[in-house]
């Protein structure tokens, strides 16, 4: 029997036996055959290496390290492996001992291991942090493979204080070990996880994206289109990635970014090489996950522009009403000093319709916080089906179809765009033209894969100046089409006119000196 369908069968084995409820308690999902052996598959071995140090955290029961044992046995030149596993689930180790044990007798290596049962973050908090007390030789790996733990934890949780230079509010145990990882490699070593794509964005994850990628380089990254079939006998439902990095800080040309269906088709994957600058790009060193040339000249398409929406006055926000916390406020029908509360129902085909006959279509408040002026807003859906063919899904709000309501809510599954000053109907218009179009909804896509509409996201996406937003507007008002080709037309004539005004002021100035 192969060193790793023996781990998979005692691993399965286990599975029967211990409730999945159980172990998610301890953020613990298995790793599939497939799996392990493309991620051991994705590291590079050294031709002048004889011995490797390995380090495999939250080992559970040792999938990932006997996948790469089982690789790295065929390589003639090595002589000796030696293997850390990290793992403090007492429910576990004793299979993960059981396994090790097995491969130290059947590999053709000359292999060695050690269990540690320590918490891995906390057993390295004196050296992460360089305090005085700290190892001045601490033990490094040539090679982490790992499938940490995804499980949030308090921010005050003993694990986030170990490592405060990556934390921003409650973080996940995933990313304190993947930056612990990286801390632990050689010069020059590699990383290869599994992890959920969440960290690729937004400002929670800041601080542990710039320590990561500036300690490290990204080589590979691994896509799965189906969110249910990565830990398919765990069902699952995670959007999940394979990363490979280096720690070096030799920036590569690119990036291969490979796309499969499920954990089963890695034979028919898709690759791509992906310029490194346009994948890991912006201040806040965002990761836009590309799969080809179209997605590539989109982001080339909207980059050009250095405007967010904050930077010219406006902003998304998240709408103010919890609907199932104000339950005592929320009516029906129309009353005395009630005013209305748009949910996502009612934006509809570009507009907002209201009535509709809703339920709890109405609210009844004087809690400030529950209520905004009756403006001219860009309704966003928050929430949309994966299946769906758009993520943005927005509709244009007028106030003067609501003469007469000074106030309006907003329930808590939309997003809204307003404005220091008052939104002008122009401008209202030429954002829906913006987040209404292809190119708009395609760079979301890249940048974000889950089905939620972050307005932390789409503030951060590059938009045109203002007064070009305002023209865009007085273009979509005069054709009257709201589809989302019409809205394609506009801006990629806007940005085909912008193109060429840059080619004559470039040309001009060329023949001028």
């Amino acid at each position: 029997m192969k060193l790793l369908d023996f781990a998979i069968q005692t691993t399965n084995k286990y599975i029967d036996e211990m409730p999945k409820s159980q172990r998610k308690k301890y953020g613990q999902f298995f790793t599939s055959k497939e799996t392990a052996v493309f991620m051991a598959e994705l590291f590079d071995v050294p031709e002048n290496k004889t011995r490797l140090q390995i380090l495999d955290a939250g080992a559970g029961s040792g999938i990932l390290s006997i996948a790469l044992i089982e690789r790295l046995q065929e390589i003639p030149q090595l002589q000796y492996v030696h293997l850390v596993c990290y793992e403090n689930d007492s429910k576990i180790i004793e299979l993960l001992r059981t396994n090790l044990q097995w491969v130290r007798q059947h590999t053709t290596l000359t292999f060695d291991y050690e269990i540690r049962e320590d918490n891995y973050i906390l057993s390295q908090m004196i050296e992460y942090n360089e305090m005085i007390c700290a190892d001045p030789n601490p033990l490094k790996y040539d090679m982490v493979i790992g499938n940490p733990p995804y499980m949030k934890i308090a921010k005050d949780a003993p694990e986030a204080k170990a490592m405060p230079d990556i934390c921003y509010g409650a973080p996940n145990l995933y990313f304190l070990f993947a930056a612990m990882g990286m801390f632990n490699l050689i010069p020059n070593g590699e990383l290869v996880y599994i992890i959920p794509r969440s960290w690729t964005s937004g400002a929670y994850f800041k601080r542990f994206r710039q320590k990561f990628l500036n300690d490290g380089v990204l080589e590979h990254i691994h896509l799965f289109v189906s969110r249910d079939k990565v830990f398919e006998n765990e069902s699952v439902l995670q959007e999940t990635i394979i990363i490979k990095m280096r720690k070096s800080t030799a920036t590569p040309a690119s990036i291969t970014i490979t796309t499969t269906q499920s954990n089963r088709d890695f034979s028919n994957k898709t690759n791509f090489e992906a310029p490194y600058t346009t994948v890991v790009s912006g201040e806040d060193t965002y990761v836009y996950l590309v799969t080809n040339e179209q997605e590539v000249e989109t982001l080339g398409l909207l980059n050009r522009w250095t405007n967010t929406l904050p930077s010219i006055g406006l902003k998304m926000k998240t709408g103010l009403t919890v609907d199932f916390r104000n339950r005592e406020v929320l009516r029906d029908t129309a009353e005395e000093q009630a005013v209305p509360l748009f949910y996502s129902q009612h934006i509809q085909d570009g507009k907002v319709i209201f009535p509709i006959g809703k339920e709890h279509e109405y609210i009844v408040t004087d809690q400030l916080g529950l209520l905004q002026p009756n403006v001219n807003y860009l309704f966003v859906k928050r929430f949309t089906a994966k299946e769906e063919h758009r993520r943005l899904q927005c509709g244009v709000y007028l106030a003067r179809k609501y003469p007469d309501y000074s106030k309006i809510s907003t329930q808590n599954k939309i997003n809204f765009i307003c404005g220091l000053k008052e939104l002008s109907e122009c401008v209202v218009y030429g954002l829906f033209v913006l987040f209404n179009s292809t190119l708009y909804d395609s760079y979301y896509r890249i940048l974000n894969g889950s089905t939620q509409v972050n307005s932390t996201e789409i503030n951060s996406m590059p938009v045109p100046p203002l007064e070009s937003i305002e023209l865009l507007g007085k273009e979509l008002i005069k054709l009257r089409d709201m589809t989302e080709i019409g809205c394609d037309k506009i801006l990629r004539s806007f940005i085909y006119e912008q193109s060429r005004g840059s080619k004559r002021n470039t040309e001009r100035i060329a023949s001028a000196s």
